[in-house]
């Protein structure tokens, strides 16, 4: 292999990786759309303030990740973001009203009322997770978009690509996109919980209830993930041709589950951890890094999917319109001088990976509590 293709390689991997950073935060979003639920006051404001402390990560790793997608395969990012931008709008709306709300939920004269706040952050914990998940789905599922490059040489009209009508509303009427948005969103309500019953102090009514909710949530998830992985397994994919442009083949996502064992492995690891996570934060109530556990999976999990998305000569966002059209780490990259500088840069991520765990470290130090909540005033 060339040089630039192992830097096609080391890229995808890295979107990968923060991609899973991004799913797991996503319990974030998952709290959020609880809140709903009846609870007392004291309880909401615990739960409100144990994810408003983690909030900013969530919403800077995905202004990271499309970030990076934009310097390392920018064709997607210029086919997808431009293209399906009312998917991508909704989706930016839902994160504006989440960031508004934890601002303003508890500020002196606020005329809107806390409840006004809550319902915001409810839409973007419901919205947010499973406009997220049609959005990755259509890596696997596909979507409807042709891509001209020499659209460029147009002074009228210099558009790469060109989407359905719709732009992107179509995706989220498909119901196998749907199946994967739901998994995300009651797999990001199960993490809540989880990671809940770990941020809130000893209150063991609160615990038992965020147990229950593991149940509930958890069972949902398996059903809905279950439901994923077979569509995921039986669907057709796109593999790229010697000669350049890609050919739809039967099984391809089982094949390369089949052929690059060692991401089988990582996928099946990983669905035991978030197993694990649930099942003993259920069975055991003295048992409260089920978040950790499950976290750890879902990373493993997501990390998988991109790789089965991306290598063994896949198209990772096949064209439903034109074979040609469609994209893959080769064809969708950043110039060999670009990725090579970029590489060089991305030799601080694990120093910036050290600053969050201890940042996080800090913030969970001290476990939130009710009488914190009623004495401080300094609270989301």
């Amino acid at each position: 292999m060339t040089l630039l293709q192992y830097l096609q390689i080391y890229w995808w991997l890295l979107i990968a990786v923060l991609g899973a950073a991004l799913v797991f935060l996503l319990f974030v979003q998952g709290g959020q759309s609880m809140l709903m639920d009846k609870m007392s006051e004291v309880e909401r404001t615990m739960t409100v303030n144990a994810l408003g402390r983690k909030w900013e990560l969530t919403f800077t790793t995905l202004v990271v990740f499309g970030g990076a997608f934009f310097a390392s395969f920018p064709l997607f990012y210029s086919t997808s973001f431009g293209g399906a931008y009312w998917l991508w709008m909704l989706i930016l709306f839902s994160f504006i009203l989440q960031a508004v709300s934890y601002e303003f939920r508890s500020k002196p004269g606020n005329i809107f009322g806390t409840r006004t706040y809550d319902v915001f952050l409810f839409i973007n914990g419901c919205l947010g997770c499973i406009l997220l998940g049609v959005a990755v789905a259509m890596m696997f599922f596909g979507a409807e978009f042709t891509v001209t490059k020499t659209n460029l040489l147009d002074a009228g009209a210099p558009v790469i690509s060109s989407w359905a009508p719709t732009h992107g509303i179509e995706a989220i009427f498909n119901w196998r996109n749907l199946v994967l948005g739901f998994a995300v969103l009651f797999l990001a309500r199960t993490q809540a919980s989880l990671y809940l019953i770990s941020a809130i102090g000893h209150d063991e009514k609160y615990a038992n209830r965020q147990r229950r909710s593991v149940l509930i949530n958890g069972a949902i998830f398996v059903v809905l993930f279950l439901t994923f992985l077979f569509l995921l397994l039986t669907a057709k994919g796109q593999q790229a041709l010697p000669g350049g442009g890609f050919e739809w083949v039967d099984y391809k996502y089982l094949n390369n589950f089949l052929q690059m064992w060692w991401i089988a492995i990582t996928f099946a690891l990983g669905v035991v951890l978030v197993l694990c996570g649930i099942g003993a934060t259920i069975i055991n109530t003295k048992f409260r890094k089920g978040i950790w556990l499950s976290g750890a999976g879902t990373a493993l999990v997501v990390v998988s999917l991109f790789c089965v998305a991306g290598y063994n000569g896949t198209a990772y966002y096949p064209s439903l319109l034109n074979t040609s059209s469609s994209l893959s780490i080769e064809n969708s990259s950043s110039s060999l001088f670009t990725l090579k500088v970029m590489s060089w840069v991305s030799v601080i991520t694990p120093l910036v990976i050290a600053y969050i765990a201890y940042v996080w470290r800090c913030m969970d130090r001290k476990p939130i509590t009710p009488h914190e909540m009623e004495s401080t005033s300094h609270k989301y």
